[in-house]
């Protein structure tokens, strides 16, 4: 089964995809499509999921990689240090095409399987990959959260204790915010205070059909 088909099987949902440069604000967003009552679908943590060590990623990623990557002096089979691997992929394009190859067949699996337990009328699917994966393709709307770059970097050395050039490594690894805003139906400019994006995520929640809020 695919995305496509289970919207097929499953018309009393209404689909958003929801992405956005990393440090840009979705949690935050996300968090208040939650308190509306939205069911949340995580890209990430299915991520997290597929990489440990009983996922289905975790051996290919180790072949490919090699087990310099895991997490020094801990207990077999060690968990994967995610630092390690993305010192590795985010300072080669061609290492991070090679481990999205890896892992996005197998992350739709699992978005698939939490889909499948959506209890909620309008279901957001969380995804810093959403339009590259093709996610995109089976949703009724595209969100993009967004802010300044200079505010993204501060927010990412500040969550993630990076070095400025840790942080500007991973930001320049996206494409650019830019062509996300391209795609969206909605642009969450997460810049300001929270209760400015409070604003912006209302307003959007309220042109979602009556039928689906309601639900």
């Amino acid at each position: 089964m695919t995305v496509s088909d289970l919207r097929q099987g499953r018309t009393d949902i209404y689909l958003i995809g929801i992405t956005g440069n990393i440090a840009c604000g979705k949690s935050a967003a996300l968090e208040m499509l939650r308190r509306r009552g939205a069911y949340n679908v995580d890209a990430d943590t299915a991520v997290h999921r597929i990489m440990a060590p009983s996922g289905s990623a975790y051996a290919p990623i180790v072949a490919h990689f090699g087990k310099e990557i895991l997490q020094a002096d801990a207990p077999n089979p060690a968990p994967i240090d995610r630092r390690k691997l993305g010192a590795i992929v985010f300072a080669n394009p061609q290492a991070l095409r090679e481990l999205e190859q890896l892992t996005h067949p197998l992350v739709r699996i699992e978005i698939l399987r939490q889909l499948v337990e959506a209890t909620s009328h309008i279901v957001v699917i969380d995804a810093i990959k959403l339009l590259e994966s093709g996610l995109a393709d089976n949703c009724d709307t595209i969100w993009v959260v967004t802010c300044a770059s200079e505010i993204q970097l501060e927010r990412l050395m500040r969550r993630n204790n990076f070095s400025v050039e840790e942080a500007r490594l991973r930001i320049n690894a996206q494409p650019p915010q830019s062509e996300k805003i391209a795609r969206a139906a909605v642009v969450i400019d997460n810049s300001g205070t929270l209760e400015e994006t409070e604003r912006q995520v209302e307003e959007a929640w309220r042109k979602i059909p009556l039928t689906f809020r309601g639900g």
